[in-house]
């Protein structure tokens, strides 16, 4: 039996007041506006409402979910895309999954992301600016991206990359990341990357499933004020991916290329003219993995032609983006912000990599970033937001934030009083556009729109495109109360597969088992009768951190490689405040004691072999693990017991194999919440 949270105080208020109005001149000026009018005239949108931005952007979210044939056709001619072949329709097959997109189309992702380098006043314009935690900027204007990715681009050529050949990268936030995978889709190729703080196990489980023919990796990287030598980890990752025809070096710590390397400055030598693949708009552009409770992390394919037109919607619409605007994502290549981050060149904006710590040598490291480089729109994590509060960070006083119009937030919710210090803190007249989607469509379902006003604990609207609902567990539609986050259309960022799942099984199972034909995300949602919406949290065990989610099997193996762990449970929980609690449980071993060395050896088995954001809060032990009648691991139902879920609501009590090892659990919460043990 499924619980629902109490709705919130923002979703029961009528009219709340907003915390941020956007200026006349803010929504004349906005790119949203000027679309709006343009498809009116165009492609039947409804006529703009001049001086009712709410009902103006509703009648707009309306048509594009209604008509969705003729809001991409207008997304694809608004932003002039080029189809080197032209499609045959928009929308040949609206059925989820299998939704088939602009059939007949071909395009390439990468030629669109460079187009201003053939700009004359452009093209010595910086298409990137980078630094890390020296704070040492540099800049690759365009036409150096451009010429760098054409020479990458020869050399995956000339190695035998062809269209559907997989390209991974073992890389940090730098320019090289940017490049290879340009390069990786200007030949057709499937890009996919770990970010360097992963372990060998970690990454090998992502990578060995595609399978790549060409690995970039760095030989190390520097985070927290350290320097991190990965040479080990490299080599076992080339002895683990017998597929690779080649590996290239870069020397991130000046070290020399290892044996039978390629080393990164000799690839992009050279001036080859420029060279792009024409592929169909449902060929392969990455694989993003997404980790569920059981087995391998899912690999999730998604097209070139869907994150072509979904991120130039998102980038140019919802977070109105365009030439002069400098976009700053604190991310990793592990995490889908990254490639979003990268489609921020789609727009023509200059993209901000920083690769170092969140926070070193101090809390306020991002703001200083964002200063150094007069960066207008920058995304962040709520939890970072709310570390800030909690360390008295004062970024506004601090810190030259006059360019900042923006500052969106995403990972997990931004709780009302993230809300309320970036408003207070950083300026009065700043866009706070905290925003919802996830790794499986590489965007948003709901956040920033410049157009409409910021109320606390609220995303804005539901973007454009995404006919989103909140159902409840009879699939049926409600308003101003909890319920499923839904989507019953297909967006074009969907996945087209998942890899190596024979008839879609792990795909259907992941989104369309509860409501056959609609996608179920796995988020508690709020649609209020205004047109906002609140996020609430999982609804259901994939842990989440940050906005990464990570699967528990990863943990579980780590774990339970230790002689002295018989099982083990790991949870994450969303706090109130904001916060993320992700505790692990171990069952030991006949013997076994948790004391603190224990307790150390798990942390650093976890670091080494996955990552730190895999190491738990807390690590408690436990009298056991339940399960279900057929052995199974059971996770949903601790954690509504950990949310204060009484035991016969959290789980079918005769499903259960073991129901005292749950009463531990139950106790745990109370004792937690201040009640009776």
């Amino acid at each position: 039996m499924s619980i629902t949270p109490e709705p919130t105080a923002a979703a029961a208020t009528a009219e709340p007041e907003p915390l941020w109005t956007p200026s006349s001149e803010r929504i004349a000026g906005a790119r949203l506006t000027r679309f709006h009018a343009w498809a009116a005239g165009r492609h039947g949108a409804p006529e703009p409402l001049p001086g009712r931005p709410g009902d103006d952007y509703t009648a707009l979210h309306s048509w594009s979910v209604r008509e969705p044939a003729a809001f991409w056709r207008a997304i694809t001619e608004w932003y002039d895309v080029r189809f080197s072949r032209p499609y045959e329709t928009v929308l040949a097959d609206p059925a989820m999954p299998g939704a088939r997109w602009f059939p007949g189309g071909r395009l390439n992702y990468a030629e669109h992301a460079l187009r201003p380098a053939l700009d004359p006043a452009r093209a010595t314009a910086p298409a990137l600016l980078h630094l890390d935690e020296r704070q040492t900027a540099g800049t690759v204007s365009w036409a150096e991206l451009a010429r760098q990715v054409a020479a990458a681009a020869a050399a995956l050529r000339q190695l035998g990359v062809t269209p559907g050949d997989r390209v991974a990268g073992y890389l940090p936030n730098i320019p090289q990341a940017v490049v290879a995978l340009l390069a990786t889709a200007a030949v057709g190729g499937v890009w996919t990357s770990c970010a360097p703080d992963f372990g060998a196990r970690g990454v090998l489980d992502r990578f060995q499933q595609v399978e790549p023919v060409v690995l970039f990796t760095v030989d190390g990287y520097r985070y927290g004020g350290k320097t991190h030598d990965r040479a080990a980890v490299v080599a076992e990752l080339r002895a683990g991916l017998p597929t690779l025809r080649a590996t290239v070096h870069i020397p991130l710590l000046d070290t020399p290329a290892p044996d039978g390397a390629l080393d990164w400055a000799g690839l992009i030598t050279g001036d080859p003219e420029p060279s792009y693949e024409q592929v169909d708009f449902d060929h392969p552009l990455w694989v993003l993995y997404s980790s569920g409770t059981t087995g391998l992390p899912k690999a999730i394919v998604q097209s070139q032609g869907g994150i072509l037109l979904e991120h130039l919607k998102q980038t140019g619409l919802h977070l109105d983006l365009g030439p002069g605007d400098r976009f700053f994502w604190y991310t990793s290549t592990g995490w889908m912000m990254w490639n979003f981050l990268v489609g921020g060149l789609l727009a023509g904006a200059t993209v901000v990599l920083y690769d170092g710590s969140p926070a070193f040598p101090d809390t306020a490291a991002q703001w200083r970033v964002v200063e150094q480089t007069g960066t207008t729109v920058y995304g962040t994590s709520a939890a970072y937001v709310i570390a800030c509060r909690k360390a008295g960070v004062r970024p506004g006083q601090e810190f030259d934030l006059a360019a900042v119009s923006c500052v969106a937030t995403t990972g997990s919710p931004l709780p009302p009083a993230g809300f309320r210090w970036l408003h207070d803190e950083v300026k009065a007249d700043l866009w706070i556009a905290s925003v919802s989607g996830g790794t499986d469509v590489c965007s948003c379902f709901a956040g920033g729109v410049p157009t409409l006003p910021v109320h606390i604990g609220e995303l804005q609207a539901p973007c454009l495109g995404t006919d989103m609902a909140a159902w409840d567990a009879d699939g049926r539609p409600v308003v101003d109360q909890v319920g499923e986050l839904v989507v019953t259309n297909p967006m074009p960022s969907m996945p087209i597969r998942f890899w190596n799942d024979p008839g879609d099984v792990r795909y259907r199972e992941s989104y369309f088992e509860m409501f056959p034909g609609v996608w179920r995300h796995g988020d508690w949602i709020t649609l209020t009768s205004r047109g906002t919406v609140v996020i609430h949290g999982r609804s259901d065990s994939t842990l989440n951190r940050q906005g990464v989610r990570m699967g528990s099997s990863d943990i579980y193996e780590v774990v339970e490689r230790l002689p002295e762990i018989r099982e083990s449970l790991v949870i994450g929980i969303e706090q109130p405040d904001g916060g993320y609690w992700m505790p692990l449980f171990v069952h030991l071993a006949d013997g076994a004691v948790l004391d603190d060395a224990l307790r150390d050896r798990i942390r650093a088995a976890l670091r080494a072999g996955l990552s730190p954001r895999h190491v738990p809060d807390e690590i408690i032990a436990a009298p056991g693990v339940p399960h279900t009648l057929t052995g199974k691991r059971i996770e949903v139902p601790v954690k509504k017991l950990l949310q204060g879920a009484p035991l016969d609501r959290a789980v079918n009590p005769g499903s259960v194999d073991d129901l005292t090892v749950l009463r531990f659990y139950e106790r745990l919460a109370a004792e937690r919440a201040g009640g009776r043990p």
